[in-house]
């Protein structure tokens, strides 16, 4: 059975490491990237992600703009989208709702979190 393939995009080195870490060990294949510019490489090729983790901040391009405008191709549409960040709860639930994202992570997360949010969002949308 193939893995299902997470693009984690954070411009932390840190978030990055510990989100591959967490995602690997529960069985997804894991690709990063450090701003949503490199994260299109990943997005719009043949392979495209089966699930986006989107840090909020990010330079030149900020996920909630990013998760806004995948929405609006046809081609990224329909990849579930986790947004991240730092930001208050309450902030982060009005930003998935603006920007059509699935659900959030409140950062720092744990490793149990970050998987538990993962595998609600793949398996509310395979229903």
């Amino acid at each position: 059975m193939e893995k299902l393939r997470i693009l984690v995009v954070d411009d932390s080195e840190l978030v990055l490491a510990m989100a591959r870490d967490a995602l690997e060990e529960a069985g997804y294949e894991v690709i990063t990237a450090a701003n949503g510019i490199e994260a299109n490489t990943y997005i719009f090729s043949r392979n495209k992600p089966d699930l986006i983790i989107l840090d909020v901040m990010l330079p030149m391009l900020d996920g909630n703009k990013k998760a806004k405008l995948l929405r609006e191709k046809d081609f990224s549409r329909e990849i579930p989208i986790v947004l991240l960040s730092s930001k208050s709860e309450e902030e982060l639930r009005r930003l998935v709702t603006e920007s059509g994202g699935d659900a959030y992570v409140h950062k720092p997360f744990t490793p149990w979190q970050l998987v538990t949010t993962v595998r609600k969002v793949l398996e509310s949308r395979r229903r």
